[in-house]
């Protein structure tokens, strides 16, 4: 690099307030590139960078080992799956994500893709569209009020979730096993230690978990079987979590009632998955966290994390290893 300044960069696709927030430092070169970068492509960026926004793009052993001058790794978002976290600690370089920047658009999506399942909306206004009003009995919809749901992950986004589905005077267990059970007790929830045995008391199911080899595949046709039959299930969190043809079988069976998804296995997920084919299912193309507010929120929390550590004063709440700073 012909100049002193430090390489950041950010993929096209961040909010703009957050890149003026970079841009606006004398210190920092702004580098610009495709959030869809290939690794062949992207790998020569990495040679002078010492901060990097990550969209969707994979960050692993390999981008660790190109990137030489890299001080942090920065998400814009909280999913950090693409991200291998063991090779950012072992060079001591901190992975850091948006914090609460787009928690708010997450849990309201997760509790439009449940309500809209309850009101039956995509089969109600495809009657008025064909003119089939005389169909209207045939499927009632029904009250969110009085029923049970089970939030599975009770942090950031689980905690939101949960305040939205008693706001509708909803029962709301809690299925987090390293979450303090007084504190979901405070929040008004009952805590669901053992997530079998509550499957089969909830009227809707709704992910908000991280993806791990812990909880990769953690509803599959066992535990989907223990749901309640006529059940909904939702999944805002990360493809994966949900095992698909587990689920599709489920769903053409009638054990589940209906499930709303805005994540998939596979990204973007091919318009021949047979989940699409199906008429109880409700879909998004992971847009859950993505709305004005939170991608303004989001690039604006990428910014300062990636500043803080070039700063010196590193944002230690948005850290996912905070062990790199000891």
């Amino acid at each position: 690099m012909a100049t002193n300044k430090r390489e950041v960069m950010l993929p096209h696709t961040m909010g703009q307030q957050g890149i003026d927030i970079v841009r606006a430092r004398d210190d920092i070169e702004t580098v610009m590139y495709p959030a869809g970068i290939g690794q062949a492509d992207l790998l020569p960026l990495l040679a002078d960078c010492a901060g990097i926004a990550l969209s969707g793009t994979p960050y692993k052993q390999t981008e660790m080992n190109g990137s030489p001058a890299m001080q942090v790794v920065a998400r814009i978002g909280v999913g950090y799956d693409a991200v291998e976290v063991p090779a950012l600690t072992a060079r001591k370089v901190p992975l850091m994500t948006a914090g609460t920047a787009n928690s708010t658009s997450v849990a309201e999506q997760a509790f439009h893709l449940m309500i809209a399942l309850a009101k039956k909306h995509a089969a109600l206004d495809g009657l008025v569209r064909e003119g089939r009003w005389g169909d209207r009995h045939g499927g009632l919809p029904m009250e969110m009020s009085g029923k049970t749901v089970l939030i599975v992950g009770f942090g950031r986004i689980g905690t939101r979730q949960a305040r939205r589905c008693l706001a509708f005077d909803m029962h709301v267990l809690i299925h987090d096993p390293y979450m303090d059970q007084a504190k979901i007790i405070a929040a008004g929830c009952q805590p669901a230690p053992d997530l079998d045995a509550a499957l089969a008391r909830v009227d809707f199911v709704s992910i908000h978990c991280p993806k791990n080899p812990e909880t990769i595949g953690m509803f599959n046709a066992a535990r989907l079987a223990r749901m309640k039959k006529g059940a909904f299930i939702v999944n805002t969190a990360r493809g994966g979590i949900i095992n698909e043809p587990d689920l599709h079988a489920a769903l053409v069976s009638g054990h589940i009632a209906g499930a709303g998804l805005d994540v998939f296995d596979v990204e973007p997920t091919p318009p021949d998955n047979p989940l699409l084919k199906l008429n109880n299912v409700i879909s998004s193309p992971h847009m859950a966290g993505v709305t004005v507010e939170a991608v303004a929120a989001m690039a604006v929390a990428t910014a300062r994390n990636i500043l803080s550590v070039l700063d010196g004063t590193p944002n230690k709440e948005n850290t996912i290893n905070p062990e790199v700073y000891d």
